[in-house]
């Protein structure tokens, strides 16, 4: 290889130039099989993006986190946030899955399933080619005068992607408000409903100046899951690799001695982030197997053998044999056993309903005529996805009476409602502050949840 194509090369291997300046990333045109596999996984991907909000269980919202109302539904079960608990498991759980994953295949959340690059490579970089045209198009029109076609073409792709970046919003916000009173925001007067209007613009814009410029620097500057890959990973990790072994010393075709690749600089010019993947592993890499298709294609047209660039171990490309199962695979999946099991527990111990006796404000207890009064306050919160009738009852100490005014109680979904408990009994057998027991019935399936006070009096 000579010296002005190492040059070459190494300019070009960054999206910052020299100077400091930011380098924007033109992607070129690909249609390998890794490329077209990942535009399915994107098409399906945004689907279930925007089709989740519209899907009912038994009524009630597949997803919706109401955080204003704290309501909460998840594939057919709901919470409110008296249930905050069981969100470790969840956020533990994925973090481990991603642990594991990463440590078994790399970044490949990254480079497939990541919302970043879901949406700037499948929609927002592809409204860029249907415009401005492939890569040498779109650097020849920013490189030119301004002039009419330049201005129609960039406000052309502005105005589709500041549309669609509105689209995405609009469903992102679905995830957090129910779409009926999204749509009604969305058709009615924005005067009536700031909040949700600017809530609504401020969405957009994030969204539309993270894919239309900010971009890579996303995955490279804010996003520390990079930084994180390399505690997370091994010389076993599959990874996107450059076989150096076959590849080097890089020449052109019918170069004596020279290795098979022929330093045409393809793989850079295709990678999302810049990157030179022959210079080895590193964190801007998001595992898009952009460099393998390009490559792949270059060895077709030279007649040589596919899988220079590949997903392969750093060990397999130096030679050696990758281990599938190792120390840290196996601890990051017991870990992840754990904490599966430890929710698996947690949500089975979860009741449809919640009963919480608690004392009403004011004094503990009253000594009135020769009795001793207590006052509670029993609050019943149905979780369950439907309306639920519930039955209070007492079970009042020794000597003791007690008066529940509302013993039956109708509530619908993620509904709740206070129902005061009064205990007295007659001094002369007040002793020792026995306990006093709620017990709330849930009609339809007759489970039950029993609450348990103390019973105050004058020692």
């Amino acid at each position: 290889m000579t010296e002005s194509v190492a040059d070459s090369t190494r300019q070009r291997s960054s999206s910052l130039a020299p100077d400091g300046r930011r380098l924007k990333v033109r992607v070129g045109d690909l249609n390998g099989r890794f490329t077209r596999a990942r535009r399915a996984v994107f098409a399906a991907l945004i689907a279930v993006y925007a089709v989740v909000p519209w899907v009912r269980i038994n009524g009630a919202p597949l997803v919706l986190l109401d955080i204003l109302r704290r309501r909460f539904y998840l594939f057919g079960h709901t919470f409110n946030a008296q249930d905050a608990n069981l969100l470790f498991f969840l956020l533990a759980g994925g973090l481990l899955s991603l642990i594991v994953v990463t440590a078994l295949v790399g970044r490949v959340w990254c480079g497939w399933a990541c919302p970043q690059t879901v949406f700037l490579e499948g929609v927002f970089r592809r409204i860029e080619r249907l415009v401005e045209g492939p890569r040498y198009r779109q650097q020849r029109l920013e490189a030119g005068p301004w002039n009419g076609r330049k201005a129609l073409l960039l406000g052309t792709k502005h105005a589709l992607s500041l549309g669609v970046a509105f689209l995405v919003a609009n469903v992102f916000i679905s995830y957090f408000v129910s779409v009926e009173s999204l749509l009604q925001w969305v058709t009615g007067d924005p005067r009536a409903h700031w909040t949700a209007f600017a809530w609504m613009a401020a969405v957009t814009g994030v969204m539309y100046f993270d894919f239309m410029w900010f971009r890579e620097q996303t995955c490279l500057i804010l996003c520390p899951y990079g930084r994180f890959q390399s505690a997370m990973t091994d010389d076993d990790t599959l990874v996107v690799g450059y076989d150096a072994r076959r590849g080097e010393p890089r020449g052109r075709k019918g170069t004596a001695g020279a290795g098979d690749c022929v330093g045409c600089s393809r793989c850079v010019d295709v990678c999302p982030t810049g990157i030179d993947i022959r210079e080895g592993l590193q964190l801007e890499c998001i595992a898009c197997a952009n460099c393998i298709d390009a490559c792949d294609d270059i060895m077709a047209k030279l007649g040589r053998p596919a899988g220079l660039v590949r997903y392969a171990s750093l060990r397999s490309l130096a030679g050696g044999q990758a281990r599938l199962l190792r120390p840290r695979v196996l601890v990051y999946a017991v870990l992840l056993l754990l904490i599966a099991g430890g929710g698996a527990l947690a949500f089975g111990a979860r009741h449809p309903f919640e009963a919480n006796l608690i004392r009403q404000q004011g004094l503990p207890y009253t000594l009135e005529g020769g009795r001793v009064r207590n006052q509670y306050l029993v609050h019943v919160f149905n979780k369950t996805p439907a309306a639920a009738d519930f039955e209070l009852s007492v079970e009042a100490p020794a000597g003791a009476s007690a008066l529940v005014p509302v013993p039956l109680l109708h509530l619908e979904s993620l509904a709740d409602q206070r129902v005061p408990v009064v205990v007295d009994m007659p001094a002369a057998a007040y002793a020792g502050a026995p306990m006093v027991v709620l017990h709330t019935r849930e009609r339809q399936d007759g489970s039950r949840v029993d609450s348990r006070l103390r019973f105050l009096g004058p020692e």
